[in-house]
């Protein structure tokens, strides 16, 4: 299985983006997919992830400010952000679960400052 990862940048306070996670496999074969998160100096984090049996889980953090969605035709799931804190900047990594293994793309940066 292989992710692939793309849309992190360098945004102001109050902007938005878009990160897009392909996976190589059907995302019907997983039990789950979704993001994560690391800031320096923290632990990675849960930001967002949906389960194939319909469940969409957002960390407190960014409820309401961030969006889980999926492309299933293209096997593809995008975390759209808005409105972007500071708090936010962090390695974007994107997470496929097989239910036996984790898989993890390669990590986008997303950088909020003024």
């Amino acid at each position: 299985v292989q992710l692939q990862a793309s849309g992190g940048g360098l945004v102001q306070p109050g902007e938005s983006l878009r990160l897009s996670c392909r996976v190589s496999v059907s995302i019907f074969s997983l039990i789950g997919m979704g993001w994560y998160r690391q800031a320096p100096g923290k632990e990675r984090e849960l930001v967002a992830t949906f389960t194939n049996s319909g469940r969409t889980n957002y960390a407190d953090s960014v409820r309401g400010r961030f969006t889980l969605s999926r492309d299933n035709a293209k096997n593809t799931v995008y975390l759209q952000m808005n409105p972007l804190e500071p708090e936010d900047t962090a390695v974007y990594y994107c997470n496929a679960n097989t239910g036996f293994v984790n898989y993890w793309g390669q990590g986008t940066l997303v950088t909020v400052s003024s």
